[in-house]
């Protein structure tokens, strides 16, 4: 289970690119996290587009409002399930996702003041289906590689 919300000036991305970033977001995460593309891990990933106005937003101490157009900012929160995020892992994700982001803007790279801030929440600690899940689990689902379950319940007992 991943939740990714993108923090956006209003009107910055069109209903075509939150389109686009719905799946190569998903995707961005998806892989690394479970060692393969897998189409039916979709279903675990929910992408969150939020818009705010350029006076609900600032930079370097300078509302968005002030700093004349031009200014790209934004913020893309990814948080996960406790599981594999060895540094590796993580910096992939934090790299599929930005570039996920230029392609779909139309940029040859990420603009500087677009953030990621990649979060593990704790085993324990997140809930659905009427309960707490645990990543242990889905492992049986089949959507993670052999490599990705030995990987995740070597995490577990250390």
């Amino acid at each position: 289970m991943t939740v990714i919300t993108v923090n956006t000036s209003k009107g910055r991305l069109s209903l075509d690119q939150h389109r686009v970033l719905a799946e190569t977001l998903t995707d961005a995460v998806l892989v690394p996290e479970v060692g393969q593309l897998a189409p039916p891990a979709r279903v675990g990933f929910q992408v969150h587009f939020v818009e705010r106005e350029s006076d609900m937003m600032a930079i370097g101490g300078r509302l968005l409002a002030d700093a004349g157009p031009g200014l790209d900012v934004m913020v893309i929160d990814v948080a996960v399930m406790d599981g594999d995020w060895r540094q590796d892992v993580r910096t992939a994700v934090i790299e599929r996702v930005l570039a996920a982001m230029a392609e779909a803007c139309g940029l040859p790279e990420p603009a500087p003041a677009w953030w990621v801030n990649f979060r593990v929440i704790d085993e324990g600690s997140w809930g659905s289906r009427g309960g707490v899940l645990s990543v242990l689990s889905l492992l049986e689902s089949g959507v993670f590689t052999k490599e990705k379950v030995k990987a995740i319940r070597t995490a577990f007992d250390e």
